[in-house]
């Protein structure tokens, strides 16, 4: 009885998580292709540099929250600190929010990033007269290792400052989370 009770449970996660997926999806793509749509080739690199920023800190959010202890944040909790309860609750979920953070957002962005990076390369081909292929090729390949590498250095990083990245998230989040009574 309790390995169906922890199946549903888990069955009810993924169609939750795959839901949330796709509304986030929605809404970073139509950014992405309301601001790309008609903007110069520097505010679309910008965006370009924005949506893979922000994959690399939601990444870096996720392998922190997995990889820090909870008795710190059971400290901050007793002590009434700001946002402490939420980092109990945090890691007390962490495959859950890693899967969130990490798997989620980050791969949203990496995929927003891979079609905003065409809307740029189109961008800087129009603009310099170049043509699109070696264009396309090059922005594609700096986006993959941006990417790649910032996720790279941002996981050694959350390693090292798990107790402090997930304090400041957690912190941030408790402006907006109501807990439940």
């Amino acid at each position: 009885m309790a390995k169906n009770k922890k199946k549903e449970s888990n069955v009810k996660w993924i169609v939750q998580i795959s839901i949330l997926a796709f509304i986030i999806s929605f809404c970073f793509s139509f950014a992405s292709e309301t601001i790309l749509a008609n903007v110069n080739v520097l505010v679309g690199i910008l965006v370009l540099l924005l949506f893979i920023l922000i994959g690399i800190i939601f990444d870096m959010v996720g392998v922190a929250i997995t990889s820090s202890d909870i008795g710190p944040f059971n400290s901050m909790s007793a002590q009434k600190v700001k946002g402490a309860d939420v980092a109990v609750m945090f890691v007390k979920n962490a495959a859950k929010l890693s899967t969130f953070c990490s798997d989620v957002i980050g791969d949203i962005c990496g995929i927003i990033s891979g079609s905003a990076g065409a809307i740029v390369a189109a961008l800087i081909a129009e603009n310099f007269n170049l043509p699109i292929f070696y264009v396309a090729l090059t922005v594609a390949a700096f986006t993959a290792s941006f990417t790649i590498g910032g996720k790279a250095i941002g996981k050694g990083i959350a390693i090292k400052n798990n107790i402090k990245i997930v304090s400041l998230f957690s912190k941030l989040v408790s402006i907006f989370y109501k807990k439940k009574k």
